[in-house]
């Protein structure tokens, strides 16, 4: 990637003009993500124009995508050669960019057995705030040293720069899958998948929600096999695989019962929150019906409100068990979409954007009011 790229002269102009007059910049891909952290302020800056496979070489599990690619198709163009990215990061609606996956840093159901995006991040090209390109990692693990600032990009919510390429270590579909069903509560269900966390399963992904708890299994034909015996003798049911699919998906992209609900609660003033806590978190005095996931390690609940007693009651609770709650979808957002920093996280926070975009040009507040 060059500075003589058509659409890359044309964002780097954007930055350089942004710098000048003082004038913030919202970062946008297909704007499926939007609605997560702050408000987005300041003029569009979009980045559909950079779009398209750089490399990719499947016998070395490493693709290197340009921020604007719909995520869709990369997605199809793994599939075809047999390879996914196991993290299945979230869609949310059509239109979802590599670069907006990587900014939002969000990971799907399988996220506790396999890792999150920032796992898979091997390299990057950043635009700074300065309009500097700049390249960091490489398309091998090995040059992953030091200060990784590849990683770092993933979750920044555009506050650091313009995520331009990545490089991104991909993996083999999975040979086989299975996904059982069981009628059990949430306290029993919690316990059973900490006994089956000790045990060599193949776990891939689980979900938990009105009494009902789902894994997945997922591997090799005969680790697959043998589980999916197992957990059929302590009451599982094999689910159709077509029906199994459409959940996992459904969840992944928040299209599912619960989401569907939380959605019409947000229209209604309400909000969605996303616990995340230890897997060996004991049941927690959520409000309503809360969908569980990663083995116990996301929770996610819905309230009638977005205020401040919500906000501090529900960061309390989850600061008890060892984590940390974010106001996922609201449309207020006045108590502050994640949980505060303490002191040396958040002068660490500031100086990293200082660092990269010391004019403060690239998605103002987006993580932090302020910063």
């Amino acid at each position: 990637m060059t500075e003589h790229d058509p659409a890359l002269a044309r964002l780097i102009d954007r930055v350089r003009a942004a710098q000048t007059s003082g004038t913030p910049l919202c970062i946008r891909g297909g704007g499926t993500k939007d609605f997560y952290g702050e408000t987005p302020q300041g003029d569009l800056l979009s980045t559909t124009e950079l779009a398209g496979i750089s490399s990719y070489q499947p016998t070395e599990l490493v693709v290197t995508v340009r921020c604007g690619t719909p995520l869709a198709e990369l997605e199809a163009v793994l599939a075809d050669k047999g390879q996914c990215l196991p993290f299945e990061p979230p869609h949310f609606s059509e239109g979802a960019t590599v670069g907006g996956m990587v900014a939002a840093g969000l990971s799907g159901p399988s996220r506790a057995s396999t890792g999150a995006v920032r796992d898979y991040i091997l390299g990057a090209v950043l635009l700074n705030g300065q309009g500097e390109v700049l390249s960091f990692g490489g398309q091998v693990i090995k040059n992953v040293a030091g200060y990784d600032v590849s990683r770092l990009l993933a979750g920044s919510l555009g506050t650091l720069g313009v995520i331009l390429e990545v490089s991104i270590k991909v993996l083999p579909v999975a040979p086989s899958t299975v996904t059982l069903r069981f009628d059990m509560a949430q306290s029993a269900a919690l316990a059973q998948l900490h006994q089956w966390g000790g045990q060599p399963l193949p776990l891939n992904a689980s979900a938990m929600w009105n009494d009902q708890l789902v894994v997945r299994l997922r591997g090799a034909v005969a680790a697959v096999q043998a589980a999916s015996t197992k957990l059929q003798a302590l009451g599982g049911e094999v689910t159709d695989p077509a029906l199994a699919d459409t959940f996992w998906q459904g969840l992944r992209d928040h299209r599912d019962e619960f989401f569907t609900a939380a959605r019409a609660a947000v229209d209604s003033g309400g909000a969605l929150w996303r616990l995340s806590v230890p897997q060996t978190a004991p049941v927690l005095d959520l409000p309503g019906t809360p969908l569980i996931e990663w083995a116990g390690a996301q929770r996610w609940c819905v309230t009638p409100r977005a205020d401040a007693p919500t906000a501090t009651r529900l960061r309390d609770i989850a600061r008890q068990a060892g984590g940390h709650a974010t106001l996922f979808r609201s449309a207020d957002k006045s108590a502050g979409v994640f949980a505060p920093l303490t002191s040396p996280l958040d002068r660490i926070h500031r100086e990293l954007k200082r660092s990269f975009d010391p004019h403060g040009v690239f998605n103002p507040g987006r993580l932090y009011p302020g910063g």
